[in-house]
């Protein structure tokens, strides 16, 4: 059986490697054995984080639907609850874009909660 020699394939790999680990520091940058081990590293932490980051601009809807509620003189659990009985069904992505751009429409939707509210 004749012998294989790996050289090219070898090549391909590590010069694969060392390309998606171009901006790394130190050796993780310029050895393979290095680069392979940051880029391990820099890939779980990307796929976790691209799954944290949806719970990141969650909170920050809330953070934004919730001041401009405190504004309007409501809490936001009472303006949420207020929606959900006046059938309103708003996700909080749009809610906190109202509630920054257009101040007059997240007033109408504060006023409409409230008046669920009031018995």
């Amino acid at each position: 059986m004749p012998r294989v020699s790996r050289g090219v394939t070898k090549r391909h790999r590590h010069k694969k490697v060392l390309l998606a680990a171009r901006g790394f520091h130190g050796a993780s940058h310029r050895s393979y054995k290095w680069a392979r081990e940051a880029l391990i590293h820099a890939w779980s932490h990307a796929y976790r984080d691209r799954r944290d980051r949806k719970g990141d601009f969650r909170r920050l809807w809330i953070i934004r639907i919730g001041a401009a509620c405190r504004q309007s003189g409501m809490t936001y659990s009472r303006f949420m609850w207020g929606l959900k009985k006046a059938g309103i069904e708003m996700d909080r992505k749009m809610l906190a874009d109202l509630a920054v751009r257009d101040a007059p429409a997240f007033e109408k939707l504060v006023g409409v909660a409230s008046q669920q509210l009031t018995p």
